[in-house]
């Protein structure tokens, strides 16, 4: 294909992939939110609808992971409230493992320039610790586990790096397990109404979260030499 046909064919792609992502945050993700935070409604469709509601719960966890601009928090508590935490948790990581993967091969795909439709190129420059190819696999499992990273942003950054999609669906599966337990664990206890409980379990969330983003900056601060000096 000639150059000129293939630029615009990119362009072309680009700018779909713009307007579906509008469309798809304002007619899809928003409602999505307020149905997961409604923590009735959203039961009771899993009541209703016993298979179904599984399969549409993995479907929102691939969407928001997909459309990173949409924030995860909400569903995986709404996990822990429909379907306990057990089955919330397996269906959580099963749900964002899969998006995780999906955004890897688009990325693959269409490379930066994809990328940066989700995320500024300042964003993209604080997860230069992604491309550390001597501690690839330790340093993406190690910014996966901590709560409070911006793991939407990594999994982005992961396809742009020289990680195999097997080493990377272990370690974002593996990883993410932690936190998403957390979040279904106090999910399922307002499910069954232990109010206080569920009020630890978020606090104790809070204080981890804010120690895992000042470790992430951390980590992005140290990198930042090393690849100035590379540069």
């Amino acid at each position: 294909m000639p150059e000129k046909d293939r630029r615009r064919n990119i362009i072309v792609l680009l700018t779909a992939v713009v307007a579906v992502s509008a469309v798809a945050l304002l007619c899809v993700g928003k409602p999505l939110i307020r149905f997961v935070s409604d923590a009735d409604v959203f039961r009771g469709f899993v009541e209703a609808h016993t298979w179904w509601s599984r399969v549409a719960y993995l479907g929102m966890l691939i969407f928001q992971v997909v459309f990173a601009v949409i924030p995860g928090g909400a569903f995986e508590v709404a996990g822990g409230y429909a379907f306990g935490a057990l089955e919330g948790t397996i269906l959580s990581v099963i749900g964002t493992t899969m998006g995780s993967a999906l955004v890897f091969l688009m990325v693959r795909r269409w490379g930066l320039k994809y990328v940066l439709l989700f995320f500024t190129q300042e964003q993209l420059d604080s997860a230069k610790f992604m491309h550390d190819e001597k501690r690839l696999y330790l340093v993406a499992f190690i910014a996966f586990i901590i709560p409070g990273t911006p793991k939407d942003l990594l999994c982005y950054v992961a396809g742009l790096t020289d990680i195999r999609l097997s080493r990377w669906i272990i370690i974002t599966s593996i990883a993410r397990i932690p936190a998403i337990t957390i979040s279904t664990i106090g999910g399922n206890a307002i499910g069954t109404k232990s109010y206080l409980f569920a009020a630890v379990v978020f606090a104790v969330t809070v204080i981890i979260s804010a120690v895992g983003v000042l470790i992430y900056r951390r980590i992005t601060k140290v990198s930042e030499p090393e690849t100035s000096d590379e540069s």
